[in-house]
């Protein structure tokens, strides 16, 4: 029997690319200074697990995903020669990844979801993005569970088996929610129940990945709400 689910957030509980291509216009709006904003986001996105997969190869030590992501953001504003912005600007930019705005179905799915489960993040994201996130957005998270708790990024097996033990469970009691194949068969490799959750815009309208689940994934659904409907009728 599932007792606990844990979620991946970014692009699964939250449209990131919608958000932090409004976050960059409007800061135009406030500054003045113009940029290829889509193109800086997706760059932004693009710089996410090489940055991370330094942290976890031991090419440099731990550092929370706001580092990461402050030190992309510095090098693609300059390779976009996006000019003028202040420390104070840079700062606010880096810091919509805490302001990131839930997909519709989220919030009604997660609080159906939390009166039968436990719920809790678990994120590449710090444990203070998550926080600011969950209360700004009312994610009614049961727990924070971030890499910033084990000092291991995603896919490593501190994560899931880290979050299990926290939970005082099994790791087959426990269910990673994502919309992301590659997250999901980690999680399985390591003992974990799987539910894949179609999030087909997350890149954009041309995305062309991960659009169904894989095979060996456990369930399968196009929301969050669809997903408490089929986990209550197969009874998990």
């Amino acid at each position: 029997m599932i007792k606990a689910l844990i979620f991946d957030v970014f692009g699964t509980v939250v449209d990131w690319r919608t958000s932090v291509i409004e976050e960059c216009i409007s800061l135009e709006k406030h500054t003045g200074i113009s940029g290829d904003w889509e193109k800086l986001t997706d760059m932004w996105r693009q710089n996410y697990m090489p940055s991370m997969d330094k942290v976890r190869n031991g090419k440099r030590k731990w550092v929370n995903l706001d580092t990461l992501h402050k030190e992309s953001l510095i090098n693609i504003l300059k390779e976009l020669n996006i000019t003028g912005l202040t420390d104070e600007n840079i700062d606010h930019l880096n810091k919509s990844w805490h302001r990131l705005k839930p997909w519709s179905d989220v919030v009604e799915g997660l609080n159906l979801l939390k009166s039968k489960y436990s719920i809790s993040t678990l994120s590449n994201g710090g444990i203070d993005l998550l926080s600011n996130m969950a209360k700004k957005q009312n994610l009614p998270w049961d727990n924070i569970f971030s890499a910033e708790t084990f000092l291991h990024y995603k896919p490593d097996p501190e994560t899931y088996l880290g979050a299990a033990k926290i939970l005082k469970l099994l790791p087959e009691e426990v269910m990673l929610v994502a919309a992301h194949n590659q997250d999901l068969l980690a999680a399985k490799k390591y003992g974990l129940k799987t539910a894949f959750v179609l999030r087909s815009n997350e890149y954009g309208p041309n995305q062309d990945f991960d659009l169904e689940a894989d095979e060996k994934i456990d369930v399968s659904a196009s929301n969050f709400i669809e997903l408490f409907d089929k986990l209550n009728s197969y009874n998990i």
